[in-house]
């Protein structure tokens, strides 16, 4: 797939606009039923656009736009759902950073998005491969905004990684505080305890801090193009297994092959367990099994949009 092919299309962390005054942001590459896949985040108001949280989300789209209320066969998962013809403005990340590289003027994030960019490029990174989600995407970045880089390219995204980690041992970037961790742990309100949280975070090297700003390294792969496959939920479950493939484990969503009799894999639809774990290391995972047409059998992690109580912990290193 040629560049100018994947600008035509939707893809994970792109943000999606109606005439109603609404952002949504796409949690799915590709239309299902010829619709984006996605979740509101922002209402436009008098004052300008207000960030909505999940609950305030939902009852807002049930009491004013059910249209945009859905049920996604594929996933077995109730979201949200924008037909084609209805989006008005495609907010692409890769579109959006090239415009803020070229721009003249830039505010505080911006900078700092700029900063973070020139170390990246200065040391080899294809910064046409890379783009920017998240609010600066949509302009509506304050003075607290982390910055959220894309890598469209698998070479990319691990690439991405090691030149941070390279550029952390250098200063010219900075590893998170504990301060940070405790933020981001808040934020997140997941099931490991914060030791444990921070611990398999620490190793991913997807995160950093420029001239005191967080941001956030993820990938979306642009060539998967596999039909999707159709789930139904069996039920929770947590068990220990051994991974055996960790090659897709900071896709979206991320996919852990594992050893076990009945079960394939694990996969994770929320950014936490995004890297979890590596080939070789033993896990303990509770979430819900699900099981396809064809007999495939999986375990998701993320099978809300919080996950409370789903989890992927690594009990035993490789």
């Amino acid at each position: 797939m040629n560049i100018s092919q994947q600008e035509s299309m939707i893809f994970a962390k792109d943000f999606i606009e109606t005439a109603e005054g609404l952002i949504f942001a796409v949690v799915e590459s590709g239309l299902e039923e010829g619709k984006a896949l996605c979740f509101l985040r922002y209402v436009y108001q008098l004052s300008g656009w207000k960030k909505v949280e999940t609950d305030v989300a939902n009852e807002l789209l049930k009491q004013q736009y059910p249209d945009y209320l859905h049920y996604s066969p594929v996933l077995d998962a109730h979201l949200h759902a924008v037909a084609a013809g209805r989006i008005v403005k495609h907010h692409q990340p890769r579109q959006k950073l090239q415009e803020i590289l070229q721009a003249n003027r830039h505010d505080a994030i911006e900078r700092d998005l700029f900063l973070l960019c020139e170390l990246f490029g200065q040391s080899g990174l294809d910064l046409r491969q890379t783009g920017i989600t998240g609010s600066l995407l949509v302009g509506v970045q304050n003075q607290g905004s982390d910055i959220d880089l894309v890598c469209y390219s698998r070479e990319v995204f691990h690439q991405c990684r090691a030149i941070n980690g390279l550029l952390i041992e250098q200063g010219h970037l900075q590893a998170l505080t504990e301060q940070d961790w405790r933020a981001s742990f808040e934020r997140r309100s997941c099931a490991l305890s914060f030791d444990d949280y921070v611990w398999h975070e620490q190793r991913k090297g997807n995160k950093g801090v420029v001239n005191g700003r967080k941001f956030d390294l993820n990938f979306i792969d642009c060539d998967a193009s596999a039909k999707p496959t159709r789930y139904q939920k069996c039920g929770a479950i947590t068990l220990q297994c051994r991974v055996s493939d960790d090659t897709r484990g900071f896709d979206y969503p991320a996919e852990f092959a594992i050893e076990h009799q009945y079960i394939n894999s694990i996969v994770s639809f929320t950014a936490t367990y995004t890297g979890q774990a590596v080939s070789g290391e033993t896990v303990e995972v509770s979430g819900v099994l699900e099981q396809s047409e064809q007999g495939l059998k999986r375990i998701v992690v993320g099978s809300s949009r919080e996950a409370h109580g789903e989890y992927i912990k690594v009990i035993s290193s490789a």
